[in-house]
């Protein structure tokens, strides 16, 4: 076989978790760049500022926070697991939030940029033609993005799928269940005579993450063309 069990296991369980993460994500995402591009209001600097924090604090830091805030004994997770029995730690779903949470960043930017982008005219017209602001945003101002709201779903897909610290402080590194291919690859770095295994899983990581930024780049100029026809 091309891959091996265990790295097939990694591989897929990395892209189940990046696949929860965007889908998490995108919505909140969606809403929070088009508040900063559409809304002006006190405090939006330091909004803007929370949103990107993640891209410059150690992904370490986060997934302390994380465990903190949402593990069992935490904050807001302790409420969670005794009122509905949803537990995020040490297991995939506690991955796939800290994936979206270090990804978020790149996706507000990207819709943001694309809204900012969008013709405001073309929004005023339509209201005063009588359509509401849902009907509006979901007609106009959300086709007109959709290049911007690709581009950042892949590159936060993307992101996702190399999502290392935050991951492993929060959720640790358990087999089949968080385990992704950086954490498989960091098992092997630190196993003495596992440093072909190691080498053959950067490639993958490596091979997947290009296809994504590819696969970005074409859907953001496929979408660009059908939006111009």
């Amino acid at each position: 076989m091309l891959l091996t069990d265990y790295e097939i296991e990694a591989l897929l369980l990395s892209l189940k978790i990046a696949a929860v993460s965007v889908s998490f994500s995108l919505p909140i995402g969606v809403f929070l760049a088009w508040v900063l591009a559409r809304r002006q209001f006190p405090g939006k600097s330091v909004l803007d500022s929370v949103i990107h924090l993640p891209l410059v604090l150690p992904p370490v830091v986060i997934g302390y926070l994380l465990l903190m805030m949402m593990g069992r004994q935490g904050v807001i997770g302790k409420w969670l697991y005794q009122h509905f029995d949803i537990s995020f730690s040490f297991n995939w779903k506690g991955a796939a939030l800290a994936s979206a949470v270090v990804a978020l960043p790149l996706m507000v930017r990207a819709i943001r940029l694309a809204l900012e982008g969008v013709d405001t005219k073309l929004e005023q017209a339509a209201r005063t033609l009588g359509a509401s602001p849902l009907k509006v945003f979901f007609t106009i101002t959300l086709p007109l993005t959709l290049p911007g709201v690709l581009a950042g779903t892949v590159l936060a897909f993307a992101r996702s799928l190399g999502e290392f610290g935050a991951t492993i402080s929060f959720v640790s590194n358990i087999a089949g269940e968080t385990r992704t291919l950086p954490l498989a690859m960091f098992s092997y770095i630190e196993t003495p005579g596992a440093e072909l295994e190691a080498a053959r899983l950067c490639v993958i990581s490596i091979v997947v993450a290009l296809m994504s930024l590819l696969a970005s780049e074409w859907l953001a100029r496929y979408s660009k063309k059908r939006l111009e026809k």
